[in-house]
């Protein structure tokens, strides 16, 4: 999240919290065209200036809203490879779901010629902390010795994410396989051979 502007007051964390939580409440409900800051203000209890007081724009407080709802980094990490990914993969797509984020992602897509910086928040604060986490769980995997150490991670990152995106687009969206069978496919195609 931005740096919020200078105020005379400090700021309050239940109501950044009860800010944030509308937010997501209202773009599940509502879709990021239709929900409005007074939406989010009357559903927080709190004015819209004090909602401007904390972030710039709609986008800036949606993007804000979903980075405060994805995994956190301690979160993810138990030492064992499979599982870690599963749960990576398992929290994107209920966060996904919970928030309408598809309909979000074709939004900020189309959007994109006339409010970039709609795309460019989303990448920044959900899109590229997400690949991190999984990029990291491959990285600790590697040092482990148990994936190819010549294993380009950023397209295996994209092989473990993109079956959500093509199962929604082929109507087979919210298998509750699909992250395990995912990860089992990947871990067996960038797995080291026996004996190595």
């Amino acid at each position: 999240m931005d740096e919020p502007r200078s105020v005379g007051r400090k700021r309050s964390p239940e109501k950044d919290a009860a800010i944030l939580k509308a937010a997501l409440e209202l773009l599940a409900s509502q879709g990021f065209g239709r929900m409005t800051l007074d939406q989010v203000a009357a559903a927080a209890g709190v004015s819209k200036s004090t909602i401007h007081l904390r972030w710039k724009s709609k986008d800036d407080l949606v993007t804000a809203a979903l980075a405060s709802a994805r995994m956190s980094m301690s979160v993810a990490t138990c030492g064992d490879t499979r599982s870690e990914l599963v749960a990576i993969l398992e929290d994107f797509s209920r966060t996904v779901e919970s928030v309408r984020g598809m309909a979000l992602i074709g939004t900020c897509l189309a959007e994109e010629a006339h409010t970039p910086g709609l795309l460019a928040m989303l990448r920044e604060r959900t899109v590229l902390p997400r690949r991190a986490l999984l990029r990291s769980a491959l990285e600790r995997a590697r040092d482990r010795g148990e994936i190819r150490p010549d294993a380009d991670l950023e397209s295996v990152v994209s092989a473990l994410l993109g079956p959500f995106y093509s199962d929604y687009m082929a109507g087979r969206g919210g298998r509750p396989q699909w992250a395990q069978d995912a990860v089992d496919l990947v871990l067996t195609g960038i797995g080291r051979p026996d004996g190595v």
